[in-house]
């Protein structure tokens, strides 16, 4: 067995058992470490509400390092450009049919670049919107009309969608919602507390059911 394969079975071994995630960063430009507080928060929220015990200070990760097979949910946001290049894709692509999640959230403006993106990792797939139906959106706590709506910048309907590998919902990207938004320290956006409470319990969802899924 190769070194390279023989650490990332032993990574994805961890990980099995693992309840932790961490930030994917990635080359373009995009600035991958927005909504600093984001993550924390929601951490800290899913601790207290849904019985996970996640490690309270995400890690970073790089898109192709075999660090990402440590980690069960990866979280991608950002406003811009994001590039991965052959061998990231192929790690990414690796870590995705192994058992990992990727959920990209867009802080606004990076939907051309993700399904750019995407089509590196997953050529003959393509991103396809989940329907309010799917357990997502009940795993935790009940969204009966799908995604909601947290940040309004185009006027547009939030959307969740999704890209499958062998049936199993592999990658969520949240569109028009802007869940990292309303994860951040209230005084960051000066979101009212009901619709932070909305994006924290669709955020525990995805946590959930990528820890389960």
């Amino acid at each position: 067995m190769k070194l390279r394969h023989f650490i990332i079975f032993s990574l994805f071994s961890a990980f099995l058992h693992s309840q932790d995630l961490a930030i994917l960063k990635y080359k373009g430009g995009g600035d991958w470490y927005s909504n600093p507080t984001a993550l924390p928060n929601l951490i800290k929220f899913c601790n207290a509400n849904i019985d996970t015990k996640i490690n309270d200070k995400p890690e970073t990760v790089e898109a192709g390092s075999v660090d990402i097979f440590r980690f069960p949910l990866l979280h991608m946001t950002g406003h811009g450009n994001v590039l991965f290049d052959d061998d990231e894709a192929e790690n990414l692509r690796n870590y995705l049919k192994s058992g990992g999640f990727l959920h990209i959230d867009d802080n606004y403006g990076m939907q051309p670049y993700v399904i750019t993106a995407l089509k590196q990792v997953f050529p003959n797939k393509e991103l396809k919107e989940l329907p309010t139906s799917h357990p997502i959106f009940s795993t935790a706590f009940v969204f009966k009309d799908g995604l909601p709506k947290i940040h309004e910048h185009d006027g547009k309907r939030p959307q969740a969608f999704g890209l499958y590998h062998d049936q199993r919902l592999v990658v969520l990207f949240t569109f028009e919602s802007d869940l990292g938004d309303g994860w951040e320290d209230p005084e960051v956006h000066n979101d009212p507390e009901d619709i932070r409470l909305k994006a924290l319990k669709m955020g525990a969802n995805i946590v959930k059911y990528a820890f389960e899924n």
